[in-house]
Protein backbone atom coordinates (compact mmCIF):
# COMPACT_ATOMS: atom_id res chain seq x y z
CA UNK A 1 0.00 0.00 0.00
CA UNK A 2 2.79 2.33 0.86
CA UNK A 3 4.04 2.35 -3.09
CA UNK A 4 0.82 2.66 -4.08
CA UNK A 5 -0.30 5.48 -2.59
CA UNK A 6 3.30 7.35 -2.83
CA UNK A 7 2.81 7.24 -6.50
CA UNK A 8 -0.71 8.12 -6.50
CA UNK A 9 0.89 10.97 -4.69
CA UNK A 10 3.20 11.93 -7.13
CA UNK A 11 0.50 12.13 -9.80
CA UNK A 12 -1.04 14.45 -8.04
CA UNK A 13 1.89 16.51 -6.84
CA UNK A 14 2.22 17.12 -10.68
CA UNK A 15 -0.88 19.10 -10.26
CA UNK A 16 0.93 21.62 -8.50
CA UNK A 17 1.53 24.19 -11.01
CA UNK A 18 -2.30 24.36 -11.43
CA UNK A 19 -2.50 25.99 -7.81
CA UNK A 20 -0.54 29.38 -9.35
CA UNK A 21 -2.55 30.03 -12.12
CA UNK A 22 -6.10 30.60 -12.33
CA UNK A 23 -6.48 29.75 -16.26
CA UNK A 24 -5.04 26.22 -15.14
CA UNK A 25 -6.93 25.55 -12.01
CA UNK A 26 -9.98 27.17 -13.99
CA UNK A 27 -9.60 23.68 -16.20
CA UNK A 28 -9.57 25.65 -19.12
CA UNK A 29 -12.00 28.63 -18.30
CA UNK A 30 -15.41 28.35 -16.59
CA UNK A 31 -16.97 25.50 -18.19
CA UNK A 32 -20.20 24.41 -20.14
CA UNK A 33 -23.19 26.32 -19.19
CA UNK A 34 -24.93 22.47 -18.55
CA UNK A 35 -23.52 19.43 -16.94
CA UNK A 36 -23.73 16.82 -14.63
CA UNK A 37 -22.41 17.92 -11.37
CA UNK A 38 -20.41 14.91 -9.26
CA UNK A 39 -20.48 15.90 -5.87
CA UNK A 40 -18.58 13.08 -3.76
CA UNK A 41 -20.09 12.63 0.05
CA UNK A 42 -18.39 10.52 2.57
CA UNK A 43 -20.12 7.88 4.71
CA UNK A 44 -23.72 8.81 5.79
CA UNK A 45 -22.89 11.52 8.22
CA UNK A 46 -24.66 14.18 5.24
CA UNK A 47 -28.23 13.80 5.96
CA UNK A 48 -30.63 12.24 2.97
CA UNK A 49 -32.96 15.80 3.08
CA UNK A 50 -29.88 17.67 2.46
CA UNK A 51 -28.78 16.22 -0.17
CA UNK A 52 -31.96 15.70 -1.62
CA UNK A 53 -32.26 19.53 -1.24
CA UNK A 54 -29.09 20.01 -2.90
CA UNK A 55 -29.95 18.17 -5.98
CA UNK A 56 -33.33 19.70 -6.26
CA UNK A 57 -32.19 23.48 -5.89
CA UNK A 58 -29.00 23.14 -7.89
CA UNK A 59 -31.48 21.72 -10.86
CA UNK A 60 -33.76 23.99 -10.65
CA UNK A 61 -31.73 27.04 -10.70
CA UNK A 62 -29.46 25.37 -13.44
CA UNK A 63 -31.87 24.05 -16.07
CA UNK A 64 -30.42 21.57 -18.30
CA UNK A 65 -27.90 20.52 -15.78
CA UNK A 66 -28.06 17.90 -13.22
CA UNK A 67 -26.37 17.03 -9.79
CA UNK A 68 -25.23 13.33 -9.20
CA UNK A 69 -24.10 12.41 -5.51
CA UNK A 70 -21.66 9.59 -5.11
CA UNK A 71 -21.24 8.22 -1.63
CA UNK A 72 -17.87 7.61 -0.86
CA UNK A 73 -16.62 5.15 2.20
CA UNK A 74 -14.14 7.18 4.89
CA UNK A 75 -11.84 3.93 4.73
CA UNK A 76 -9.79 4.24 1.61
CA UNK A 77 -10.90 7.49 0.79
CA UNK A 78 -7.07 9.60 0.44
CA UNK A 79 -6.05 7.00 -2.36
CA UNK A 80 -9.90 6.63 -4.21
CA UNK A 81 -9.28 10.65 -4.33
CA UNK A 82 -5.79 10.67 -5.19
CA UNK A 83 -6.58 8.69 -8.01
CA UNK A 84 -9.55 10.28 -9.08
CA UNK A 85 -8.00 14.15 -8.44
CA UNK A 86 -5.56 13.17 -10.66
CA UNK A 87 -7.58 11.93 -13.88
CA UNK A 88 -9.33 14.39 -16.26
CA UNK A 89 -11.80 11.20 -17.10
CA UNK A 90 -12.28 10.47 -13.15
CA UNK A 91 -12.17 13.31 -11.18
CA UNK A 92 -15.22 14.58 -9.80
CA UNK A 93 -16.26 17.90 -9.76
CA UNK A 94 -17.09 18.98 -5.67
CA UNK A 95 -15.42 16.80 -3.16
CA UNK A 96 -15.69 16.12 0.58
CA UNK A 97 -12.75 15.47 2.49
CA UNK A 98 -11.87 15.11 6.04
CA UNK A 99 -10.65 18.47 7.94
CA UNK A 100 -7.17 16.44 8.70
CA UNK A 101 -6.31 15.54 5.02
CA UNK A 102 -7.40 18.89 3.49
CA UNK A 103 -3.50 20.19 4.04
CA UNK A 104 -2.09 16.83 1.59
CA UNK A 105 -4.63 18.21 -0.99
CA UNK A 106 -4.40 21.68 -0.58
CA UNK A 107 -0.76 21.88 -0.91
CA UNK A 108 -0.58 19.49 -3.60
CA UNK A 109 -2.49 21.61 -6.21
CA UNK A 110 -5.38 19.19 -6.20
CA UNK A 111 -8.18 21.62 -5.95
CA UNK A 112 -9.05 24.80 -7.41
CA UNK A 113 -8.94 27.88 -6.00
CA UNK A 114 -11.56 29.30 -4.11
CA UNK A 115 -10.19 32.61 -2.84
CA UNK A 116 -12.31 34.68 -4.95
CA UNK A 117 -15.05 33.73 -3.78
CA UNK A 118 -14.27 33.13 0.16
CA UNK A 119 -16.24 36.15 0.67
CA UNK A 120 -19.33 35.13 -0.72
CA UNK A 121 -19.39 31.50 0.68
CA UNK A 122 -19.40 33.39 3.87
CA UNK A 123 -15.72 35.03 4.71
CA UNK A 124 -14.84 35.74 8.46
CA UNK A 125 -18.27 34.01 9.63
CA UNK A 126 -16.87 30.68 8.10
CA UNK A 127 -14.95 28.02 11.08
CA UNK A 128 -11.49 29.60 11.36
CA UNK A 129 -9.25 26.58 11.41
CA UNK A 130 -11.13 24.68 8.65
CA UNK A 131 -10.92 27.77 6.99
CA UNK A 132 -7.05 27.75 7.44
CA UNK A 133 -6.97 23.63 7.16
CA UNK A 134 -7.75 24.52 3.55
CA UNK A 135 -5.64 27.87 2.95
CA UNK A 136 -1.65 27.69 1.46
CA UNK A 137 0.27 30.84 1.18
CA UNK A 138 -3.04 33.10 1.80
CA UNK A 139 -4.81 31.35 -1.15
CA UNK A 140 -8.16 28.81 -0.18
CA UNK A 141 -8.52 26.10 -2.11
CA UNK A 142 -10.79 24.67 0.28
CA UNK A 143 -13.66 25.46 2.71
CA UNK A 144 -15.24 24.59 5.54
CA UNK A 145 -18.55 21.79 5.23
CA UNK A 146 -19.50 20.66 9.05
CA UNK A 147 -18.20 20.44 12.02
CA UNK A 148 -18.35 18.01 15.15
CA UNK A 149 -16.67 17.56 18.51
CA UNK A 150 -16.97 14.84 20.20
CA UNK A 151 -18.97 13.75 23.56
CA UNK A 152 -19.86 10.61 25.44
CA UNK A 153 -23.14 9.03 24.36
CA UNK A 154 -24.27 6.97 27.61
CA UNK A 155 -27.53 4.63 28.46
CA UNK A 156 -29.36 6.62 31.50
CA UNK A 157 -30.96 3.30 32.67
CA UNK A 158 -27.03 0.95 32.23
CA UNK A 159 -25.60 3.76 34.71
CA UNK A 160 -28.40 3.98 36.86
CA UNK A 161 -28.57 -0.33 37.64
CA UNK A 162 -24.84 -0.45 37.75
CA UNK A 163 -25.04 2.27 40.62
CA UNK A 164 -22.77 4.65 38.95
CA UNK A 165 -22.46 8.60 38.27
CA UNK A 166 -22.05 10.11 35.38
CA UNK A 167 -18.20 10.85 35.78
CA UNK A 168 -16.28 14.55 36.32
CA UNK A 169 -12.55 12.76 35.61
CA UNK A 170 -10.60 11.09 33.26
CA UNK A 171 -10.21 8.10 36.10
CA UNK A 172 -14.01 8.53 37.21
CA UNK A 173 -14.38 7.67 33.44
CA UNK A 174 -12.21 4.49 32.93
CA UNK A 175 -13.49 3.05 35.94
CA UNK A 176 -17.03 3.83 34.89
CA UNK A 177 -16.44 2.04 31.42
CA UNK A 178 -14.91 -1.16 33.41
CA UNK A 179 -17.38 -0.95 35.56
CA UNK A 180 -20.44 -1.24 32.62
CA UNK A 181 -18.61 -4.17 31.06
CA UNK A 182 -18.48 -6.09 33.88
CA UNK A 183 -22.21 -5.73 35.20
CA UNK A 184 -23.25 -6.71 31.69
CA UNK A 185 -21.83 -9.96 31.01
CA UNK A 186 -24.90 -10.60 28.13
CA UNK A 187 -24.11 -10.23 25.09
CA UNK A 188 -20.37 -11.09 25.45
CA UNK A 189 -19.73 -8.28 22.82
CA UNK A 190 -20.97 -5.73 25.56
CA UNK A 191 -19.11 -2.84 25.93
CA UNK A 192 -18.80 -0.11 28.86
CA UNK A 193 -17.11 1.64 26.03
CA UNK A 194 -17.12 0.79 22.54
CA UNK A 195 -13.79 1.17 21.44
CA UNK A 196 -12.99 -0.52 18.27
CA UNK A 197 -9.49 -1.36 17.76
CA UNK A 198 -8.86 0.73 15.00
CA UNK A 199 -10.47 4.25 16.00
CA UNK A 200 -7.60 6.22 16.59
CA UNK A 201 -9.26 9.40 16.00
CA UNK A 202 -10.98 8.68 19.72
CA UNK A 203 -7.67 7.16 20.94
CA UNK A 204 -6.06 10.12 20.48
CA UNK A 205 -7.77 11.91 22.93
CA UNK A 206 -6.42 9.77 25.99
CA UNK A 207 -2.57 10.92 24.11
CA UNK A 208 -3.40 14.06 24.15
CA UNK A 209 -5.07 14.18 27.71
CA UNK A 210 -1.46 12.75 29.58
CA UNK A 211 -0.03 15.20 27.61
CA UNK A 212 1.51 13.17 24.65
CA UNK A 213 1.06 13.59 20.81
CA UNK A 214 0.84 11.94 17.72
CA UNK A 215 3.81 13.96 15.92
CA UNK A 216 5.35 17.14 16.33
CA UNK A 217 7.94 19.39 14.70
CA UNK A 218 11.59 20.39 15.75
CA UNK A 219 13.71 22.43 13.98
CA UNK A 220 10.94 22.60 10.70
CA UNK A 221 11.05 18.87 10.22
CA UNK A 222 8.03 16.07 11.68
CA UNK A 223 8.59 13.42 13.81
CA UNK A 224 6.53 10.71 15.27
CA UNK A 225 5.63 11.06 19.38
CA UNK A 226 4.12 8.16 20.50
CA UNK A 227 7.18 7.33 21.90
CA UNK A 228 7.36 9.85 24.99
CA UNK A 229 6.81 9.16 28.05
CA UNK A 230 3.68 11.35 28.45
CA UNK A 231 2.64 9.21 25.28
CA UNK A 232 2.76 5.76 26.54
CA UNK A 233 0.64 7.06 29.83
CA UNK A 234 -2.09 7.34 27.05
CA UNK A 235 -1.50 4.50 24.99
CA UNK A 236 -1.94 2.63 28.68
CA UNK A 237 -5.33 3.85 29.31
CA UNK A 238 -6.57 3.27 25.77
CA UNK A 239 -5.25 -0.12 25.80
CA UNK A 240 -6.98 -0.64 29.48
CA UNK A 241 -10.35 0.36 27.96
CA UNK A 242 -9.40 -1.36 24.73
CA UNK A 243 -9.15 -4.77 27.17
CA UNK A 244 -11.33 -4.24 30.36
CA UNK A 245 -14.49 -2.09 28.95
CA UNK A 246 -14.95 -2.67 24.94
CA UNK A 247 -16.37 -5.59 23.89
CA UNK A 248 -16.09 -4.16 20.26
CA UNK A 249 -14.02 -6.17 17.62
CA UNK A 250 -10.43 -5.85 18.11
CA UNK A 251 -9.71 -5.21 14.27
CA UNK A 252 -12.96 -3.17 13.92
CA UNK A 253 -13.98 0.35 13.21
CA UNK A 254 -15.22 3.03 14.14
CA UNK A 255 -17.99 3.48 11.74
CA UNK A 256 -21.39 3.24 11.74
CA UNK A 257 -22.08 3.26 16.10
CA UNK A 258 -25.44 3.35 15.86
CA UNK A 259 -25.72 -0.47 14.75
CA UNK A 260 -24.27 -1.67 17.92
CA UNK A 261 -25.94 1.19 19.78
CA UNK A 262 -29.09 -0.16 18.69
CA UNK A 263 -28.36 -3.62 19.08
CA UNK A 264 -28.30 -2.97 23.02
CA UNK A 265 -24.29 -3.72 22.85
CA UNK A 266 -22.94 0.00 23.68
CA UNK A 267 -23.06 1.25 27.97
CA UNK A 268 -21.07 4.59 26.65
CA UNK A 269 -19.48 5.82 22.87
CA UNK A 270 -17.44 8.38 22.07
CA UNK A 271 -18.88 9.78 19.08
CA UNK A 272 -19.92 13.17 17.17
CA UNK A 273 -22.51 14.73 17.60
CA UNK A 274 -24.33 14.33 14.15
CA UNK A 275 -24.92 10.28 15.42
CA UNK A 276 -27.99 11.25 16.92
CA UNK A 277 -29.92 11.69 14.00
CA UNK A 278 -28.66 8.32 13.05
CA UNK A 279 -29.97 6.45 15.95
CA UNK A 280 -33.32 8.74 16.01
CA UNK A 281 -34.15 7.62 12.08
CA UNK A 282 -37.02 6.08 12.20
CA UNK A 283 -36.24 4.07 9.48
CA UNK A 284 -32.31 2.97 9.76
CA UNK A 285 -32.10 4.05 13.77
CA UNK A 286 -33.87 2.93 16.90
CA UNK A 287 -35.59 6.06 17.76
CA UNK A 288 -37.19 4.14 21.12
CA UNK A 289 -34.04 4.22 22.46
CA UNK A 290 -33.90 7.88 22.65
CA UNK A 291 -35.27 8.65 26.07
CA UNK A 292 -32.83 6.22 27.46
CA UNK A 293 -29.94 8.68 25.90
CA UNK A 294 -28.00 10.95 27.75
CA UNK A 295 -24.78 12.62 26.81
CA UNK A 296 -21.93 14.31 28.39
CA UNK A 297 -18.46 16.04 27.52
CA UNK A 298 -15.79 13.34 28.28
CA UNK A 299 -13.94 14.53 31.52
CA UNK A 300 -10.02 15.33 31.69
CA UNK A 301 -7.35 14.86 33.99
CA UNK A 302 -7.00 18.38 34.81
CA UNK A 303 -10.60 19.85 34.65
CA UNK A 304 -12.59 20.67 32.39
CA UNK A 305 -13.25 18.48 29.62
CA UNK A 306 -11.02 16.39 28.13
CA UNK A 307 -8.74 17.34 24.60
CA UNK A 308 -11.10 15.39 21.58
CA UNK A 309 -10.40 15.54 17.94
CA UNK A 310 -12.71 18.11 16.28
CA UNK A 311 -14.38 16.06 13.41
CA UNK A 312 -15.61 17.66 10.31
CA UNK A 313 -14.96 18.20 6.40
CA UNK A 314 -13.84 20.54 3.96
CA UNK A 315 -15.35 20.63 0.47
CA UNK A 316 -13.26 21.90 -2.68
CA UNK A 317 -13.69 21.80 -6.00
CA UNK A 318 -11.46 19.56 -8.25
CA UNK A 319 -8.73 21.08 -9.84
CA UNK A 320 -8.99 18.93 -12.85
CA UNK A 321 -12.96 19.58 -13.26
CA UNK A 322 -14.48 20.50 -16.46
CA UNK A 323 -17.13 21.91 -14.84
CA UNK A 324 -15.43 25.24 -12.91
CA UNK A 325 -18.44 27.93 -12.25
CA UNK A 326 -21.33 25.13 -11.80
CA UNK A 327 -18.98 23.13 -9.68
CA UNK A 328 -18.65 26.30 -7.43
CA UNK A 329 -22.40 27.04 -7.76
CA UNK A 330 -22.94 24.19 -5.57
CA UNK A 331 -20.59 24.68 -3.26
CA UNK A 332 -22.17 27.99 -2.98
CA UNK A 333 -25.55 25.63 -1.81
CA UNK A 334 -23.92 23.57 0.19
CA UNK A 335 -22.77 26.49 2.56
CA UNK A 336 -25.98 28.24 2.13
CA UNK A 337 -28.11 29.09 5.19
CA UNK A 338 -30.69 26.83 4.14
CA UNK A 339 -28.76 23.60 3.51
CA UNK A 340 -26.25 24.45 6.86
CA UNK A 341 -29.59 24.69 8.63
CA UNK A 342 -30.47 20.98 7.58
CA UNK A 343 -27.04 19.81 9.02
CA UNK A 344 -27.98 21.57 12.09
CA UNK A 345 -31.02 20.20 12.56
CA UNK A 346 -29.30 17.00 12.04
CA UNK A 347 -26.61 17.49 14.94
CA UNK A 348 -23.65 18.93 12.55
CA UNK A 349 -22.33 22.13 13.79
CA UNK A 350 -22.41 24.36 10.93
CA UNK A 351 -19.78 25.85 8.69
CA UNK A 352 -20.95 29.13 9.84
CA UNK A 353 -20.17 30.55 13.83
CA UNK A 354 -23.63 33.01 13.37
CA UNK A 355 -25.95 29.44 12.68
CA UNK A 356 -24.16 27.91 15.48
CA UNK A 357 -27.56 28.50 18.08
CA UNK A 358 -29.57 26.47 14.96
CA UNK A 359 -28.18 23.44 16.82
CA UNK A 360 -30.59 24.16 19.85
CA UNK A 361 -30.20 24.90 23.17
CA UNK A 362 -30.64 21.39 24.93
CA UNK A 363 -28.17 18.72 26.82
CA UNK A 364 -27.09 17.56 23.27
CA UNK A 365 -26.31 21.27 22.29
CA UNK A 366 -24.23 21.89 25.75
CA UNK A 367 -22.33 19.16 25.43
CA UNK A 368 -21.76 19.99 21.60
CA UNK A 369 -20.26 23.43 22.84
CA UNK A 370 -18.61 22.31 26.02
CA UNK A 371 -16.69 19.47 23.76
CA UNK A 372 -15.98 21.60 21.13
CA UNK A 373 -14.39 24.24 23.19
CA UNK A 374 -10.90 22.05 24.04
CA UNK A 375 -11.13 20.11 20.57
CA UNK A 376 -8.03 19.65 18.76
CA UNK A 377 -7.12 18.89 15.42
CA UNK A 378 -4.22 16.26 13.90
CA UNK A 379 -0.72 17.72 13.19
CA UNK A 380 -0.73 20.37 10.53
CA UNK A 381 2.58 18.76 8.23
CA UNK A 382 1.48 18.96 4.96
CA UNK A 383 1.72 15.18 4.66
CA UNK A 384 -0.48 14.28 7.32
CA UNK A 385 -2.92 12.86 5.21
CA UNK A 386 -0.10 10.19 4.06
CA UNK A 387 -0.19 9.16 7.33
CA UNK A 388 -3.70 8.64 7.73
CA UNK A 389 -3.59 6.89 4.11
CA UNK A 390 -0.84 4.13 5.03
CA UNK A 391 -3.45 3.07 7.95
CA UNK A 392 -0.34 3.42 10.29
CA UNK A 393 -2.81 4.48 13.35
CA UNK A 394 -5.17 2.06 12.38
CA UNK A 395 -2.55 -0.41 12.42
CA UNK A 396 -0.86 0.76 16.04
CA UNK A 397 -4.25 0.61 17.91
CA UNK A 398 -5.24 -2.57 16.69
CA UNK A 399 -2.09 -4.17 18.08
CA UNK A 400 -2.96 -2.09 21.40
CA UNK A 401 -6.27 -3.66 21.33
CA UNK A 402 -4.64 -7.19 20.88
CA UNK A 403 -2.52 -6.58 23.94
CA UNK A 404 0.71 -5.88 22.27
CA UNK A 405 3.87 -3.78 24.12
CA UNK A 406 2.40 0.24 23.78
CA UNK A 407 6.58 1.15 23.62
CA UNK A 408 7.47 -1.37 21.16
CA UNK A 409 4.59 -0.30 19.02
CA UNK A 410 5.04 3.21 19.41
CA UNK A 411 8.63 2.89 18.00
CA UNK A 412 7.45 1.14 15.16
CA UNK A 413 4.94 3.76 14.53
CA UNK A 414 6.94 6.81 15.26
CA UNK A 415 9.63 5.46 12.55
CA UNK A 416 6.53 5.35 9.82
CA UNK A 417 4.88 8.22 11.03
CA UNK A 418 8.38 10.01 10.49
CA UNK A 419 9.33 8.53 7.42
CA UNK A 420 6.10 9.60 6.18
CA UNK A 421 6.27 13.23 6.84
CA UNK A 422 9.44 13.74 5.55
CA UNK A 423 9.15 12.43 2.34
CA UNK A 424 5.70 14.56 1.69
Amino acid sequence: MKTTLGLALSAVLALSACGGSDDDNSAGGGGPEKADIRVWLNGADTPQAARDWLKKTFEEQHEGSTLTIEEQQWEGLVERLTTALSSEDETPDVVEVGNTQSATFTTAGAFADLTGELDDLGGDDLLEGFVEAGTVEDTTYAVPYYAGGKYIFYRKDLLEKAGLEVPTTMEEFVDAAVALKKDNPKPANFSGFWFPGQDWRNAVTFLWDAGGDLAVEDGGEWQGALSTPESQAGLETVQRLMTEASGAAKDGNETDPQVPFCNGEVGMMSTPSWVMGLISDPEAGCPEMVSKIGVFALPGSEGGPAPVLLGGSNIAVAAKSPNQDLAKDAVALMLSEDYQTILAENGLTPAKESLAPLLGDDEFAAATIEAASNARLTPPAAGWASVEGARILEDLFVAVANGGDPAELAGKADQAITEKLGSS
